[in-house]
């Protein structure tokens, strides 16, 4: 509905939850291309108010989480 990409919505919200812990997050997402690290700077300039904050607090719980983090593939790589 903002008009933004999940990526930076992440990062957002990811900055949101550092006082909830009382710690600073500093995200750091990987990037190949140029397009993406200028949505990733971009994101500095999005805000959530807390009812969407809170709404991706309700959809991101960890029973809510399901599936393998990587495919087989790339499961095969960790820990090399």
């Amino acid at each position: 509905a903002k008009g933004v990409k999940p990526g930076q919505i992440a990062i957002v919200w990811l900055l949101a939850k550092g006082p909830d812990f009382g710690i600073d997050i500093v995200p750091i997402p990987g990037t190949k291309r140029r397009t993406y690290l200028e949505e990733n700077v971009a994101a500095a300039d999005i805000t959530l108010d807390a009812t969407e904050i809170l709404g991706l607090d309700m959809a991101l719980t960890p029973d809510k989480v399901s599936g393998p983090r990587y495919n087989e593939r790339t499961m095969s790589l960790v820990d090399r």
